[in-house]
Order: C-alpha cells, then structure tokens, then sequence
C-alpha cells in the first residue's frame, strides 16, 4: 500500500458511520487523484472551476465532485451538468444563479449554505446574523432546482483549540437551529460540512458530518 492510500485508510478507519469524507484534489495530479480513487473513494472537493474542468475530463466519469472555494456567478454555468453538490453558496445572488443554471441543464443540484465563523475576514461565507435573517423555507420552494442540505465552515488558522471548538459549535448550533425553524420535515437538510487537515477530529467531536482533507492525505501541496 502507497502511503497516500495509507494515509487515506487511516483516516477512513477513525470515522464513525454517517460522517463523510471530502478528499480535497486542488492541484494534485490526475494520478495523486487515482491512487485515492483506486483504493475505492469517490468523493473529491475542487476550489477552482477552471483546474476542475482541466482534470475532469482525465478521471473516471463515476467521481461525485465537490466545489468547496468560492464559486463566481460566472462559473455556474460550467458545473452545473455534473457537479454533485457546491458546498460554497454565500449569497442569494449565488443560489439564484445555480437554480437558473440547474433549471436550463434539468438538475437539481445540491448546496450548503456557508456560514463565516472564523475570526479571518478573508474566508467567505454569510454572517450568522445574514443567514438568520433569511426565510430559508421561502428561498427553497422558490427555487425548486436546488436543495439546501446544510451548512458549510471554515474554522480560524490557530493553534487555539478553544477558538476552533467555539468556532464550530456556533456553525452546529447554526445547523440545528435552521433546521427546526425551516427544514424540519426534510430528511435531507443533514449536512454540517467542518473540518480540514488540521482540526477534523475537533469537527467531528462538535458534529460535523461531512469533513473535508488534502493535505493529511496527500503530503504538503503542490501546485497544479
């Protein structure tokens, strides 16, 4: 076994049922990205629209892709006829552009709604207060082409794990309160997408269901 795949069944091994793993693929090569898939793994997050489309067409078509970075309105389009689930929505005018892209390619596209809640101004997201102030359930029966299926976070770059925990303890408290005041009724409102290479295991002790890894799995980045 390589140490990639090595590296991927360790972290595999420490997650309970119900938690999913995003393997992060931002420029690592098509063959970093087959050794992943090679060991059984099907689900890849890409940042980048541009270096998504470039590697796309060199991987197996049964890959179930991930956008995770922010996500430009005019980059919709290119996506929308495969992607499986955007996890970077942060703004309405961002959700209005999928749904109108997903109506024209006849989907139904998966997203999170991402929540800022690190302490950096350079992470994107709405504000918690933004998020409150929406009608969620309105938002969703006007826009049938999407399905809003959780919330999405970024912790602080600290060594403080205190910080990290408050962090996503708000994000779940988010999730739960969303919810029960729109989704109660809707099995798939479930996900609560936190966690990277360096404070996974925190996330899924504040109840992440769905984490999101690279470098933990790939070695240190290179550039694509």
């Amino acid at each position: 076994m390589g140490e990639i795949a090595g590296k991927l069944k360790t972290i595999k091994e420490r997650l309970s049922s119900g938690i999913s793993l995003i393997v992060v693929s931002k420029t690592r090569s098509v063959e970093e990205i087959m050794e992943v898939y090679n060991e059984g793994h099907r689900l890849f997050g890409e940042n980048r629209v541009q270096e998504l489309l470039t590697k796309r067409p060199c991987l197996p078509d049964d890959i179930h892709w991930h956008i995770i970075g922010h996500l430009q309105t005019n980059k919709v389009k290119y996506i929308v006829p495969f992607i499986s689930m955007i996890e970077s929505v942060d703004s309405l005018k961002l959700l209005e552009t999928i749904n109108r892209e997903a109506e024209k390619a006849g989907r139904q596209i998966d997203v999170l709604i991402q929540a800022h809640i690190a302490t950096e101004e350079t992470k994107f997201g709405f504000d918690a207060d933004e998020i409150l102030a929406v009608n969620w359930k309105i938002i969703s029966d006007q826009m049938p082409n999407i399905r809003i299926c959780g919330v999405m976070g970024m912790a602080s770059f600290t060594d403080d794990l205190s910080v990290v925990h408050a962090e996503f303890k708000r994000l779940h408290a988010l999730f739960v309160r969303l919810r029960d005041e729109y989704f109660g009724n809707i099995n798939y409102f479930s996900e609560v997408s936190m966690g990277m290479s360096g404070d996974w295991e925190t996330a899924i002790e504040e109840g992440s269901t769905m984490i999101r890894v690279g470098t933990a799995i790939f070695g240190q980045r290179k550039y694509y």
